[in-house]
């Protein structure tokens, strides 16, 4: 049967959940064009900034698995759309900021927590319910792929924005943007009247939380994907922060950071359309492995050579491609694992890691900058822990492989 054929019922929600995913991750990946005039503007420095994208980090990922679990009790529509309101007030509150304290509540308190209630893990949860087990991973790389133009759109806005008329208009224009992700949230919301599939006797369906919890974390592939997702923030959330920083260093049209960033954009839809596909064919959890070690090599390559506009373009949709191929490969490999009725719980709690890393990927590296007066250890350290992470992985994967989809999971 075509595969539109068996999405039509459900496309209301997959577009509102890929809209919704699309500018939560998408506006948040561009906050870094306004870190130089922003900082200079009132008086704050790079660490202090990249400290509120840090704490916004932290919050995203330790309140996921509370999100996820609220989606059982609440269902998702209420979730999201409160979700959406709070980055509504975040990006607001930044965009009036006249010190630190309402950078690191906007940007990092508000953002984080909002997306924790709308941004990968709730809407891929989403996605993963409407639709059937045979086209899962593909219907995940879609979502994925249409959540990944939020960047590519953006970032060449607000830096237009931001050079035409000031940091303070560029993050204007993005409040106004972020008003489309509260019809878009309750659109996705129908998802609530899908019947959950019956569980078989082997799921976790009619577990509790704690137990659900328990249960992944007593699974060994779980643990080990969940401890190399930390290697992916860090690298993910290092480069959007810093990236416009270190190409100004190097003397380049600062066009060229929200170019860059469009471009990773742009490059994202195709990488998580392979990877969608992918993980339908092959091992969820080895194909994840393999995205970190080719970061690890892109990032080595990238900050050894000096920068050109070419290199930098190129770098960008290198890392395009290997960036969000990440998500339905962990959405799905959860679902595979544990059931759906947990799912957005459980991928909250792997996304813990992903976050400390992302903690470390910004705050670290704007640390480790006002302290050397480059990047080049903070280069250094992420390919290094790429690389080991992502051997780890695949090593792991290839000798204990996941157990494949349940019956259960092959919904009508």
């Amino acid at each position: 049967m075509p595969l539109l054929q068996v999405l039509r019922p459900t496309l209301p929600i997959l577009i509102g959940a890929s809209i919704m995913l699309t500018l939560s991750m998408g506006l948040r990946q561009s906050l870094g064009i306004f870190m130089q005039p922003l900082t200079h503007d009132i008086h704050i420095s790079i660490s202090d900034f990249t400290l509120a994208l840090a704490v916004q980090n932290l919050a995203w990922g330790f309140l996921q698995p509370l999100a996820g679990a609220m989606t059982v009790r609440y269902g998702f529509r209420p979730i999201m759309i409160v979700g959406s309101l709070m980055y509504i007030a975040g990006l607001a509150l930044m965009a009036t900021a006249g010190g630190l304290v309402s950078i690191m509540i906007g940007g990092g308190v508000l953002i984080g927590t909002s997306m924790a209630c709308t941004a990968a893990a709730i809407a891929m949860s989403v996605a993963a319910r409407a639709v059937p087990a045979t086209v899962r991973s593909t219907v995940l790389g879609i979502v994925s792929g249409a959540g990944s133009l939020g960047a590519l759109l953006s970032a060449p806005i607000g830096q237009l924005l931001n050079e035409g008329f000031g940091w303070r208009i560029g993050l204007a224009g993005f409040v106004v943007m972020s008003v489309l992700m509260i019809p878009a949230a309750w659109y996705a919301g129908r998802v609530d009247k899908i019947p959950l599939p019956k569980p078989a006797a082997d799921d976790i369906g009619d577990a509790s939380a704690a137990t659900a919890a328990r249960t992944a974390f007593g699974n060994a592939s779980f643990v080990v994907m969940t401890c190399a997702y930390l290697v992916c923030g860090m690298q993910l959330v290092f480069l959007t922060t810093h990236l416009p920083s270190y190409l100004a260093i190097c003397g380049l049209d600062p066009m060229l950071s929200a170019q860059t960033l469009g471009m990773i954009g742009g490059f994202n839809v195709l990488g998580s359309l392979f990877f969608g596909w992918a993980g339908q064919r092959w091992n969820k959890l080895a194909l994840l492995g393999g995205i970190y070690i080719l970061r690890s090599l892109a990032l080595a390559w990238y900050f050894v050579l000096p920068a050109t506009p070419f290199s930098t373009l190129l770098f960008g949709a290198i890392m395009g491609f290997l960036w969000m191929g990440v998500g339905p490969l962990v959405a799905g490999a959860v679902a595979e694992m544990f059931g759906l009725r947990w799912q957005a719980m459980i991928q909250g709690l792997a996304f813990m890691s992903h976050q400390i890393g992302s903690f470390l990927g910004a705050y670290g590296g704007g640390v480790l900058y006002d302290a050397l007066g480059s990047y080049t250890m903070a280069w250094r350290i992420g390919v290094a822990l790429g690389l080991a992470g992502g051997i780890v992985q695949v090593a792991f994967a290839l000798v204990r492989p996941s157990q494949p989809p349940a019956p259960v999971l092959r919904t009508a």
